[in-house]
């Protein structure tokens, strides 16, 4: 943001219409959502309670593997600072630009590795050591953490050129901090990116049974896209895998499967989220002079060091952290759950199965723990045309600005927000946001019928699915 915006005395009703408006296009597609939840007489039972039942490694690790796995722990904890001297804080490397300065800020629901919890540490984070950081109008203190991307690069005057952006715009800057001075850099303008429809969110994805994920071989996804064919030509389900535009294999981490591998994943957000280059995003974001303080890459290979463990950069063990994290353990069965089981597998009762497939195997991996092994992680993998309702407008990879990665469902008992950008906190209205019809932009939503099923479901068998993911 602009500091002449800042102090501005006409700043508060500019910054009132437009969370007004921000609001209203939030809420607007739900009423009808809401009429339905009111008529159905099915109710999201919320967040699980109990024991977290993640967090912790996958079974049958080597005691080697246990050490990565906690020095990748306590790397994914550590809170980074510009320059590494300020009491308290350890790393270095934050900024110039960034959205918050630890991985397990943002992956922390309902333990770390998972998504955003519900007090939103981003508002502590913003005038961190002095900052001077604005608070956006999109982020609050009950959550979801948020990062913001923009569409298309705006023209000088502020109208949009046709030139996709596609890129995260961190939230806040290190001007101001006391580990950062001479630095005088301004926060993006989230207003002026709101007025013009330009803005949109991501909230983070968890990344349990991450390691599981990445064994899938390719061969797997494919047969599980042939699979069941014509259940899914029935109901107008197709999807795609998202390819590497290198090596021509399947990506599969990320909202839009857009990243192939979690060290690919790990060296992009902490370069964006934190704004730490390493060695594998090497660059600042942002080079304005004055507010360069380490060399690069500011997380590097320790050469100096011999305890195995301790060698690896932060990227790297961030990546056995995640490798090597269990996925969530699902509550037991009742006899809803057993139900909404049924229901939610079944191509002709719903179909929901058709995308979120329940369980893919393993490969044969180096670490016997990941290798030949069942992640019933409830996703093909695959990324889908999801309707103008849920179209973010941004490509990545094969991707379209409409697709999406189905999204894995285990721990979905325990998430407190639902959808890419974390809109609602409600699994009901979840659900009914798969469904949107094409507006001339983009098509219709291969959930459409599947809705449609889950819509023709009695209320008692409705609370049966909702029962039975809340139990994941």
């Amino acid at each position: 943001m602009h500091p002449k915006s800042c102090t501005s005395t006409k700043e508060p009703a500019r910054r009132k219409s437009v969370v007004a408006a921000f609001s209203l296009v939030t809420l607007v597609p739900f009423v009808a959502i809401v009429v339905l939840h009111a008529q159905s007489g099915a109710r999201d039972p919320g967040v699980r309670g109990g024991a977290a039942g993640a967090g912790g490694p996958i079974a049958a690790l080597t005691v080697q593997e246990t050490k990565f796995f906690q020095e990748g722990q306590n790397r994914f904890l550590e809170i980074d600072s510009v320059s590494g001297t300020v009491a308290g804080e350890a790393g270095s490397g934050l900024g110039p630009r960034f959205n918050l300065n630890t991985c397990a800020g943002c992956h922390a629901q309902p333990a770390t590795g998972g998504t955003s919890p519900s007090t939103n540490p981003e508002f502590t984070v913003a005038n961190l050591n002095g900052a001077t950081n604005t608070i956006p109008f999109f982020v609050t203190a009950n959550g979801p953490v948020r990062e913001a991307r923009f569409k298309f690069v705006p023209n000088p005057d502020g109208t949009l050129s046709t030139t996709r952006d596609g890129g995260v715009h961190d939230l806040f800057v290190i001007t101001g901090r006391t580990d950062a001075a001479g630095c005088n850099i301004v926060q993006p303008d989230f207003n002026a990116a709101q007025v013009v429809n330009n803005l949109i969110f991501r909230i983070p994805t968890p990344v349990f049974g991450g390691g599981l994920i990445e064994e899938i071989p390719d061969a797997t996804i494919v047969a599980n896209q042939a699979a069941n064919l014509a259940a899914k030509q029935a109901v107008e389900i197709s999807g795609h895998p998202n390819r590497n535009g290198n090596d021509g294999t399947i990506a599969r981490v990320g909202w839009k499967a857009q990243n192939k591998s979690l060290q690919l994943f790990s060296g992009e957000a902490y370069n964006v989220e934190q704004g730490v280059t390493n060695e594998v995003f090497q660059t600042e974001r942002d080079e304005t002079p004055g507010c360069i303080f380490n060399p690069t890459p500011e997380d590097r290979t320790n050469f100096n060091l011999t305890q195995p463990q301790k060698i690896s950069s932060d990227v790297v063990m961030f990546s056995h952290f995640m490798r090597f994290l269990a996925p969530p353990t699902p509550a037991p069965d009742t006899t809803s759950i057993a139900n909404g089981r049924a229901l939610f597998t079944s191509a002709t009762a719903t179909g929901c199965a058709l995308c979120h497939t329940p369980t893919l195997t393993t490969g044969t991996a180096t670490s016997p723990a990941l290798s030949n092994q069942p992640a019933n992680l409830f996703s093909d993998l695959l990324v889908h045309h999801m309707g103008p309702g849920l179209a973010d407008n941004i490509v990545q990879g094969q991707a379209g600005p409409d697709e999406f990665r189905t999204a894995p469902l285990w721990g979905l008992g325990q998430r407190i927000f639902f959808l890419h950008d974390g809109r609602t906190t409600d699994l009901l209205q979840a659900i009914q946001a798969h469904k949107s019809f094409s507006d001339g932009v983009f098509p219709n939503s291969e959930a459409n019928a599947v809705v449609d099923k889950f819509n023709a479901l009695t209320p008692s068998q409705q609370q049966d699915i909702l029962n039975f993911l809340r139990a994941l």
